[in-house]
C-alpha cells in the first residue's frame, strides 16, 4: 500500500471509475489508481468533492489534510473496525492503574533504548564528538536502570523528561552550526532541525492514528499519555518509541544535503520549510514511512492482543440468545 501527497496549488481531484484524476484549469493532468492507496495527504489549495471523500472512505483510504503554514493535520478516516467490544475493553484497561504503569514503563524503556542506540551509532561515526556522546550514553544507561523502580506514571514522565534533555543536548554536538539547533523547541519551531522534527512527528502521529483507528482502537484513550481534550493520547503512546528513529531520519536528510538550511525561511509563524524542500522531504518520508508503518502495525497488534486477552468482569458479561436479545 502507498501514500499520495498532493501539494500543488489549483489542483482539483475527481474520480473516474476506480482511479483518482487530477485536473488543472479543466484539463486532465494525471491519474492514480485507487487500489494501491492507503492514505492521501493534501496541502495547499486543493479542491475535491464530498462524493470523492466518500469514495476514498469506501476504499478505506485515510485522508490527512495539512492546513496552514504549520501543516496542522486534520484526519478524515475510512470505514472503522467493526469490533466495538475491543474499544470497551480498552476503556476499561485505561482505568486500571496497574496495567497503565506497566505499559508506561515499557513505552519509556523502548524510547530510551532507541535514543541510546542512536547516540551509540553516532559515537562511532562522529569521533570528534565522542566525549559528549559517551557521556550521554552513560547517563541514558543509568536512567534506563531506574525505570522499573518508578512507582507512578508521573515519576516516569519526569525520568523521560530528564532523558530528553540529556539526549537533545548531545544532538546539538553533532548538528552543524549553520542549522542553528541549540535545543528542542516547537510551537513554533525556531530553526530548520526543529521545523523538520515537528513535521516528521506530525506525519508519524497521523500514521499512528490511522493504524489505531483501522484496528478498532480509540486513538484518544491512552495508557501512558493522560486524557487531554483534542489529543489522540494512544497515538502518542505508540509513536513514542519511534521518535529516535524519526530523529535519525531528519538528521540524515541534513547530512546527505537532501534538505538544506536554505530550504527554510524564518516567518512570524516560525521557521518554515518551503515548497521545493517539502517536495523532496515527502519523497524521502514515503520511502522511510513503510518501516514506520510496519512497526506501528506491530505495536497496535500487540496492544490489541493484550486487550483481547483481558477477561471481561463477570458483572459486565451479558448472555444473549440467538436473536441477539438479552436472555
Amino acid at each position: 500500500m502507498t501514500s499520495l501527497y498532493v501539494d500543488r496549488r489549483g489542483v482539483e481531484l475527481k474520480t473516474d471509475g476506480e482511479a483518482l484524476v487530477f485536473t488543472e484549469n479543466g484539463e486532465r493532468v494525471g491519474t492514480v489508481p485507487l487500489k494501491p492507496l492507503s492514505r492521501v495527504f493534501l496541502r495547499g489549495d486543493v479542491r475535491l468533492t464530498a462524493s470523492l471523500l466518500g469514495k476514498l472512505g469506501e476504499h478505506r483510504i485515510g485522508v490527512v489534510v495539512l492546513s496552514g503554514r504549520k501543516g496542522t493535520p486534520t484526519l478524515m478516516l475510512g470505514c472503522p473496525h467493526n469490533d466495538a467490544a475491543r474499544r470497551i475493553a480498552q476503556y476499561r484497561l485505561s482505568l486500571d492503574s496497574g496495567f497503565c504503569l506497566r505499559f508506561s514503563r515499557a513505552i519509556v524503556e523502548a524510547k530510551l533504548r532507541g535514543q541510546l542506540a542512536f547516540i551509540a551509532a553516532r559515537r562511532d561515526l562522529d569521533l570528534q564528538h565522542r566525549y559528549p556522546l559517551v557521556t550521554c550514553e552513560r547517563q541514558l544507561t543509568g536512567l534506563i536502570k531506574r525505570i522499573d523502580a518508578q512507582t507512578s506514571i508521573a515519576a516516569l514522565r519526569g525520568l523521560e523528561g530528564a532523558a530528553a534533555a540529556i539526549y537533545f543536548e548531545a544532538l546539538t554536538e553533532i548538528v552543524p552550526e549553520s542549522l542553528r539547533f541549540h535545543h528542542r523547541n516547537r510551537r513554533p519551531p525556531k530553526d530548520p532541525v526543529n521545523a523538520l522534527l515537528s513535521l516528521t512527528y506530525t506525519l508519524l502521529h497521523a500514521e499512528a492514528v490511522l493504524a489505531l483507528y483501522g484496528s478498532g482502537l480509540d486513538p484518544f484513550i491512552g495508557f501512558y499519555h493522560a486524557l487531554d481534550f483534542g489529543r489522540e493520547s494512544l497515538a502518542c503512546d505508540v509513536m513514542e518509541a519511534l521518535r529516535p528513529q524519526a530523529d535519525e531520519f531528519v538528521l540524515a536528510l541534513f547530512r546527505r544535503e537532501e534538505i538544506r538550511a536554505d530550504d527554510f525561511s524564518d516567518t512570524d509563524a516560525g521557521c518554515m520549510l518551503g515548497k521545493a524542500g517539502r517536495s523532496r522531504f515527502y519523497g524521502a518520508w514515503e520511502t522511510r514511512a513503510e518501516s514506520f508503518r510496519r512497526q506501528l502495525a506491530e505495536a497496535v497488534s500487540d496492544i490489541s492482543d493484550t486487550i483481547a486477552a483481558m477477561p471481561a468482569p463477570v458483572s459486565e458479561t451479558c448472555a444473549h440468545d440467538a436473536g441477539g436479545n438479552r436472555a
